[in-house]
């Protein structure tokens, strides 16, 4: 059975001293598509079965991915102790969706847009919970410090054990919208019997 969404997570962590002052900053966004084709909504569903990207055990309709890199600044104080005085992430957010191609009749044609519009719409809540799971990193960050850290190594330890929890909390959000969205009368498996069954 196809399984509609699946978010996929590829982080990576760059530490780099950088003067730059603290300043707000955007994800960037980037949109990749597979090709799919038919003449109908089965067909259509059919064809993201065959053609969707495989993750795990089977095909997927859609996923976010991200790729995350930071530049921090920790700095040595008098006291001895060590201070992560800034932290600016740079995050690239990548939404995988599908995309018709080849004609179709128009009544097909209007469910799919509707249909991958409301694929998009699942995809970029996914988006905003991982730019969420960003800024309470960044929030951690600024200002961490530890005692007795000369060479700033406690300080980045410390770090490091507040990352994981705000990960898993991410990931944990994101399996939570999915369940919701593709439960029964949710929102992801409407749109799917909407397009399999709106023109048959």
């Amino acid at each position: 059975m196809l399984n509609p969404f699946r978010v996929l997570i590829y982080s990576a962590c760059l530490s780099a001293a950088t003067t730059a002052a603290h300043a707000d900053w955007r994800p960037q966004e980037r949109i990749e598509h597979y090709q799919v084709r038919g003449t109908t909504g089965i067909e259509l569903y059919q064809s993201i079965g065959a053609n969707g990207p495989r993750i795990g055990a089977g095909n997927v309709i859609a996923y976010t991915d991200f790729r995350l890199l930071w530049s921090r600044d920790y700095r040595p104080q008098p006291d001895g102790s060590c201070k992560l005085v800034t932290a600016r992430p740079n995050l690239t957010i990548t939404y995988r969706l599908p995309k018709a191609s080849g004609s179709m009749p128009a009544a097909t044609k209007e469910l799919w847009d509707r249909f991958i519009k409301g694929v998009t719409v699942h995809e970029r809540v996914h988006g905003d919970i991982i730019v969420d799971m960003v800024r309470e990193i960044e929030k951690v960050s600024v200002g961490l410090s530890a005692p007795n850290d000369p060479d700033c190594k406690k300080v980045r330890a410390a770090l490091q054990a507040k990352l994981g929890p705000i990960s898993e909390r991410q990931r944990a959000r994101s399996r939570d919208f999915d369940r919701v969205e593709m439960s029964n009368g949710g929102n992801v498996h409407r749109l799917v019997l909407d397009l399999v069954n709106g023109d048959g």
